[in-house]
C-alpha cells in the first residue's frame, strides 16, 4: 500500500533538499542521529526515536530535486521492501516537498502515516525557525535500557549543543578544570574509549560546528554498542566490566555533560523525568564509592530526595544543581 505527505516550506529548493538529506539538518526535525551516503547505492541510517531506526539504501538521487530510498526497520523481524520517494519542486511561497511511501504492509499503514504526519509537522517548523526543538517522541522510550537511554540522552545533549557557538569555546563550565572547548575534547575522548571497549575505532569528524563534531562521534559510539549488544564483558585496562555497565556510561556522559554545557551557556536542559531517573540509577551503579575516590570524582552533594531527578543526578556527580 501507499501513503503520501506533502509540505510547503518557506525556503529555497536547495535548502529544502538539505533539510531532508544532510545529517545536521535531519537532526533538527527528523532524527536523533543520521548517517547518509548521498549517492546511488549508498547506505543511510536514521535513528528516528530511541526505539525506531530506519535504514536502507539510496536508490536514486537528483540533487535539489529528488531522492529515492529503499527502506526497512532495523527492529523488524520481517524483511521489508518499502520505497520512499521525496520530490522537491519550486512553488508559490517557497518549495513543495512531497513524500510517497510505497510497499507498506496493510497493517503498518496507519502507524506509518501517523509517523510521517508527526515528522512533516516538525519539518515545517524547522524550515520556519531553523530547529523544530526537542521531539516528545524521543523524550521517554517505553523500554529504557542502556542503549535506548543513550539515544534519548544524546538527543538532549545535541539540543543544548545547537545553542553553543565557536565563540563560546573559551567559556568556563561547572567542571572547574574544563572550558567548553576542553569539555568537548574530554567528551570526545570518552566516546573514543567507549567505542574501543565495544571493538571499534572512532573516527573523529574533520569539520563542522560543535554540535556536529560531537553528534558524529556519539552516533558512532552508540551504533557500535548497538551492534555489539549488552551481553558478556569487555576488557577495560586490567579489569573486565559487564557490558551493560560499560554501555551505561554513554547515558551518564551525555546527560551530565548536557547539564555542564547548558549551565556554561545559560541554557536549560529539556529531559523527561523518566530518563533522568533512569540515568541517575545507572550513575549510582557506575560511580561506586571506591571508583569515586580512585578516579578523582568530586564528593556527592547532599540534596533533597524530592528534588527533580536531573538535579539529583547533577548533585550525585559532585556538581551544585
Amino acid at each position: 500500500m501507499t501513503i503520501e505527505k506533502s509540505a510547503l516550506l518557506p525556503v529555497s529548493a536547495d535548502e529544502a533538499f538539505a533539510l531532508i538529506t544532510q545529517p545536521d539538518r535531519l537532526r533538527r526535525w527528523l532524527a536523533v542521529s543520521a548517517r547518509v551516503d548521498l549517492r546511488a547505492g549508498g547506505e543511510f541510517r536514521w535513528t528516528l526515536t530511541p526505539m525506531a531506526v530506519l535504514a536502507g539504501t539510496v536508490i536514486e538521487v537528483d540533487p535539489g530535486r529528488r531522492i529515492v530510498l529503499g527502506v526497512g526497520w532495523e527492529q523488524s523481524a520481517e524483511p521489508r521492501t518499502d520505497t520512499v520517494t521525496i520530490t522537491i519542486e519550486p512553488a508559490e511561497g517557497g518549495t513543495l516537498v512531497r513524500l510517497v511511501h510505497e510497499g507498506l504492509p496493510e497493517d503498518h499503514v496507519q502507524d506509518t502515516l501517523e509517523g510521517w504526519t508527526h515528522f512533516f509537522e516538525r519539518l515545517e517548523r524547522a524550515a520556519i525557525t531553523g530547529d523544530a526543538g526537542p521531539d516528545e517522541w524521543a523524550a521517554a522510550p517505553a523500554d529504557l535500557n542502556p542503549l535506548t537511554s543513550a539515544s534519548a540522552t544524546l538527543a538532549v545533549l545535541q539540543h543544548v549543543l545547537r545553542g553553543i557557538g565557536e565563540d563560546d569555546l573559551a567559556t568556563s563550565t561547572p567542571c572547574t578544570e574544563f572550558t567548553v572547548g576542553q569539555l568537548e575534547a574530554h567528551l570526545l575522548g570518552s566516546l573514543s574509549s567507549l567505542s574501543s571497549l565495544a571493538g571499534r575505532t572512532l573516527v573523529p569528524a574533520s569539520a563542522g560546528d560543535l554540535e556536529s563534531r560531537i553528534a558524529d562521534a556519539a552516533q558512532q559510539a552508540v551504533e557500535t554498542w548497538t551492534e555489539r549488544g549488552l551481553e558478556g564483558t569487555v576488557q577495560a585496562g586490567p579489569q573486565k566490566l559487564p557490558a551493560t555497565i560499560a554501555a551505561s556510561i554513554l547515558s551518564v556522559e551525555f546527560l551530565v555533560h548536557a547539564w555542564d554545557f547548558a549551565s556554561a551557556t545559560e541554557q536549560k536542559v529539556a529531559v523527561s523525568d523518566e530518563v533522568a531517573t533512569y540515568v541517575l540509577g545507572l550513575a549510582e551503579q557506575i560511580v561506586t564509592p571506591e571508583l569515586r575516590e580512585r578516579a578523582g570524582f568530586d564528593p556527592a552533594i547532599p540534596i533533597s530526595g524530592d528534588a527533580p531527578a536531573l538535579d539529583r543526578l547533577v548533585a550525585f556527580s559532585g556538581r551544585a544543581a
